[in-house]
């Protein structure tokens, strides 16, 4: 998943040329810049709770103010992304978009299958990616390929629908 995105913004990065002379001041590459925002603010903006809540509220009920909400924040968040990691930042629109539509469209057809216990699991999941994305990318304390699981946040629920079908009980006692 990583090198997915990683090539897809390599591929945004020389469609769009946005590249420029290396400086002398010891700071990242124009290219390595916009491929580095345009990753981080795609993984940010996409496994964050309000990221899968929202859609799945808004593709359930037509309801789309937590969207409203994580629109508003990601926003601001961009402009501080933006103002550290470049332009790349403004191009994680384009996954976010279609992830966070591919869950609203997804979610009205699997409305029936879904229960708590499994939205619990998949929120979860995020902010476990959230975190790893935090020691990585921002903290930069060791390098996780968090896109990589993003996977896990449709395994999370699958799982749970498995066990719950085994009779194997979640609740925490």
């Amino acid at each position: 998943m990583e090198d997915r995105l990683l090539g897809l913004g390599t591929w945004l990065e020389a469609r769009f040329n946005l590249r420029k002379q290396d400086d002398d001041s010891g700071s990242l590459r124009s290219q390595e810049r916009f491929i580095r925002g345009f990753l981080t603010a795609s993984l940010v903006f996409m496994v964050g709770p309000l990221s899968i809540l929202g859609s799945i509220q808004d593709g359930l009920t037509g309801d789309y103010q937590l969207l409203t909400v994580k629109s508003m924040l990601d926003g601001f968040t961009s402009l501080a992304f933006a103002s550290s990691l470049g332009i790349g930042v403004a191009f994680s629109a384009l996954p976010t978009l279609i992830y966070q539509g591919g869950i609203s469209l997804l979610a009205a057809q699997v409305q029936s299958v879904t229960s708590d216990a499994m939205m619990i699991e998949m929120t979860a999941t995020g902010g476990i990616i959230l975190l790893s994305i935090a020691v990585s990318s921002l903290l930069e304390l060791r390098k996780i390929r968090s896109a990589n699981f993003l996977p896990a946040l449709l395994i999370a629920p699958l799982a749970v629908a498995l066990l719950t079908a085994l009779g194997i009980n979640l609740a925490i006692p």
